[in-house]
């Protein structure tokens, strides 16, 4: 082996994904352009065309929720600052997006930047995650508490009431952050404020009971899909899970975050966010160089691997059992006790 042969094999993970860091402006606003003015289109097209009965205009329900699963992933690109090259337009731009996705931009920056932070770290959960507990954790609850775990990790839950719950409550009065974030807490009010603005305009013009409509049926559509995406991203039988003082960042993004193998096109709607375990060993990559950032060494494509099929089993998983250190289900009854 050649000496560079030999120091390309020695390179670390971050040092083989830190070329695709650099963002692109022309694909930046290309991906922007193909995805901002068809939302909005469609969103208004589904309004101007709304009826009690339903209608053709809800076949156009399934695209809408997944450009608005996209401009929620520029959004997220924005928030760590890998989407434009300048810090001041990927502001700018986030906090736009934000009116439309419901996600004040700098709380969920800040929330969002704690997951990265602490994802696998079993003494630091908390802001930004899906609650897990271990295996003892869950045994040592009382009986009310482990009904109220077991509703909280329900599908129906997660999917169905966590999206609407984190769109309308938590994400409108940040009622879990501490109030010396003032740059967060600002970020919600201002959020609110545009976004009663945006709704009296959007019912004048379309009625309140299309708006309504229109918006809850895309939440609860693109709220699943995103939830779902989150999930499986990080709560797959063999996920890693440690301590603090055994956590490694490297570890937790390679072995702690799956690649979700979807359809080319799911990929394009959901912003290549299927290539989590890349976006953990550098969030700075730009969801639209994730893919050749994966492709471009063996090592990047080490991570767990999901098909849609896969995924479907991670929906029965609820516990990190620390002995087997892997996620499984809820113990039986007489296990329990």
């Amino acid at each position: 082996m050649t000496h560079s042969a030999r120091s390309a094999a020695n390179r670390s993970l971050r040092e083989l994904v830190y070329p695709y860091t650099v963002p692109d402006r022309r694909r930046a606003l290309w991906q922007l352009a193909n995805t901002l003015p068809p939302f909005v289109a469609l969103w208004v097209l589904m309004a101007a065309t709304f009826s009690p009965s339903g209608g053709w205009s809800l076949l156009l329900l399934l695209p809408v929720a997944g450009l608005y699963v996209r401009l929620f992933i520029i959004q997220h690109d924005c928030g760590h600052g890998s989407f434009f090259p300048g810090a001041r337009l990927n502001r700018a731009v986030g906090a736009v997006l934000g009116l439309i996705t419901l996600f004040p931009f700098a709380y969920w920056r800040k929330t969002h930047a704690i997951h990265h932070g602490t994802s696998g770290n079993l003494d630091r959960r908390g802001l930004g995650d899906i609650q897990t507990l271990t295996v003892r954790e869950y045994r040592a609850l009382s009986a009310p508490a482990r009904l109220s775990y077991r509703l909280y990790r329900s599908m129906p839950v997660l999917l169905g009431v966590g999206p609407v719950y984190q769109m309308l409550i938590k994400h409108r009065i940040p009622f879990d952050l501490p109030l010396a974030w003032r740059r967060e807490w600002a970020s919600a009010l201002w959020n609110d404020l545009a976004l009663v603005v945006a709704a009296v305009a959007l019912c004048w013009i379309f009625g309140w009971k299309a708006v309504l409509a229109v918006q809850l049926s895309l939440m609860v559509v693109a709220g699943a899909a995103g939830v779902w995406l989150f999930y499986v991203q990080h709560q797959f039988e063999r996920a890693y899970w440690a301590n603090d003082v055994h956590w490694d960042a490297q570890a937790a993004a390679m072995a702690g975050s799956s690649f979700y193998d979807l359809p080319r096109v799911a990929h394009w709607f959901t912003g290549n966010i299927g290539y989590h375990h890349i976006h953990h060993l550098s969030s700075r990559v730009p969801n639209y160089r994730l893919r050749e950032c994966f492709e471009s060494d063996p090592r990047l494509r080490a991570a767990p691997r999901l098909t849609v099929r896969d995924s479907l089993a991670c929906a029965r998983l609820k516990l990190w059992d620390e002995d087997a250190r892997r996620m499984v289900g809820f113990p039986r009854r007489a296990e329990a006790a």
